[in-house]
């Protein structure tokens, strides 16, 4: 049964939320808690999209009366509804976290409608059947984000705003000149009509570039090296809040898109392209778990961090069999939760400290007065790790499986690399912050931020991890579903 505005309402309800938000600019507490209100609305209809897409079969919004491909069409399959339940979740923590930050940023008049239009960008782009819109989606999300960063209190968050928006900028260019070549080639930018075009005929003058185009699109979205550049500047001067959705949410926008690449959308290429994710996968693994061990600064290593998690999910994708796929669905929703976790704490944190910075230095010797702080972030680095009872340990152990029956013995050795590099670094981390004593006296600052967002998500990560396999059944589903693109295009233009 196809209820289309059930498909709708994960966009509409954070949009129309950030309109009236704007109108109430000068009430800050009814803003702020009525944005709560809206992002709590938009992950239970999220849920209520699930529920129905895992009950009744995929849905399907064509907007405007108008029959695809020549319409707009909202698609939720298993997968889409997955990430955009994990987009929501992540967010409406990030917005509970924003309610209990000292930061002056977040009493910012358009703050909070800010983050409401994140969140439209963010669910549009997992919902959109349309290449065109995708590139619209994507960029409310890049304005967004640009905006949140620079009002940010660090004052190096305006530089690193301009940075993000004008590598952006340079990234949505690839986007359109893959849209404009795919339009030319093949007359449609429906992705599900495109995708039965290019399998009927991939040998069109344009479809490579095209291709080409996408893929860099997509790794600078998700901050794969070497287009990584932009993000651990971005995500250290960015509010707790927003870097905390930056580095988990948002990140995986690019992934997203490199997984639909290689299943529905360019499948005569996916040989090709899994074989350079997998090198692409071990690259950042490697760089990004090294980096991570290296830096002086508790975010900038979860931002160096984040190249090194996104590697393993790349792997799965390159991998690309029904288990390898599912590892790589487990890993990005574990790592969202986790990663944001992480980053919220490092920021309650370094909010307690004499001087606010999330450097070691500055943090040594503060974390004895936050022992809960303490306690979730080695949480939520065993997860990171991989270390059971966490749903980290079961998204590597899977992608692990996957790895063993492909026989990839070198691939698995760098990927055995990076999990040890993940423990040094979290090691490293809680070490310097709630081990060592502090140099000289502290005089933490009385409050701090609150530590109930990221103990929701710590929490989340282990229910995930002891009560498993519901989850992992879930996502096999998904698998099973995303790897038949002709029941996907069927779904979409009506067959």
């Amino acid at each position: 049964m196809n209820q289309p505005q059930w498909v709708l309402l994960p966009v509409i309800i954070p949009l129309a939320g950030a309109a009236v938000g704007l109108l109430l600019r000068h009430q800050r507490r009814v803003q702020a808690y009525g944005s709560l209100g809206v992002i709590l609305t938009a992950l239970a209809a999220s849920l209520f999209l699930l529920g129905r897409v895992y009950t009744y079969g995929p849905q399907v919004a064509q907007l405007g009366g108008w029959a695809a491909p020549y319409g707009i069409s909202l698609t939720a399959d298993l997968t889409a509804a997955l990430f955009v339940v994990m987009a929501q979740a992540v967010l409406s923590t990030g917005f509970i976290y924003a309610l209990g930050c000292n930061d002056r940023c977040s009493r910012f008049p358009t703050f909070y409608p800010l983050f409401l239009t994140l969140s439209t960008g963010l669910t549009g782009v997992f919902l959109t059947g349309d290449l065109f819109n995708l590139f619209v989606f994507a960029e409310l999300l890049v304005i967004s984000g640009a905006a949140l960063t620079a009002i940010s209190d660090d004052p190096l968050g305006l530089e690193a705003a301009y940075k993000y928006f004008l590598i952006s900028l340079l990234a949505s260019l690839f986007l359109l000149v893959a849209a404009g070549s795919l339009y030319v080639s093949y007359g449609t930018l429906n992705l599900a009509d495109l995708s039965a075009r290019i399998a009927a005929d991939p040998t069109r003058p344009l479809t490579g570039v095209a291709a080409a185009c996408l893929v860099v699109f997509f790794l600078v979205k998700s901050a794969v090296a070497p287009f990584h550049f932009w993000q651990p500047d971005f995500h250290t001067v960015s509010p707790t809040a927003v870097s905390a959705m930056l580095s988990s949410v948002v990140v995986k926008v690019g992934v997203y898109g490199l997984l639909r690449m290689t299943t529905l959308w360019f499948v005569p290429f996916a040989a090709e392209l899994r074989a350079f994710l997998i090198v692409a996968g071990l690259v950042g693994v490697i760089f990004g778990g090294l980096t991570a061990v290296g830096a002086q600064h508790a975010k900038r290593m979860l931002a160096y961090s984040t190249l090194g998690q996104i590697g393993f999910i790349l792997v799965g994708i390159g991998w690309g069999t029904p288990l390898a796929l599912t590892a790589a669905l487990v890993y990005i929703i574990n790592h969202s939760l986790i990663k944001s976790a992480l980053l919220m704490i490092a920021g309650a944190t370094a909010s307690r400290a004499p001087v606010k910075s999330a450097a070691f230095s500055a943090l040594r010797g503060v974390g004895k007065f936050t022992p809960l702080g303490g306690a979730l972030f080695l949480l939520g680095g065993l997860a990171l790790a991989g270390i059971p009872p966490t749903n980290g340990f079961i998204s590597k152990l899977t992608l692990l499986r996957s790895g063993l029956a492909l026989g990839d013995g070198w691939t698995l050795a760098g990927l055995a690399a990076g999990s040890l590099f993940s423990l040094v670094y979290v090691g490293r981390a809680y070490r310097n912050i709630w081990w060592l004593p502090a140099q000289g006296e502290i005089k933490p600052k009385a409050g701090g931020d609150r530590l109930l967002a990221p103990a929701v998500l710590v929490t989340l990560s282990l229910v995930l991890g002891i009560w498993a396999e519901p989850f992992v059944n879930l996502c096999l589903q998904a698998v099973a579903w995303m790897l038949n693109p002709a029941a996907y295009i069927a779904l979409v233009l009506g067959g």
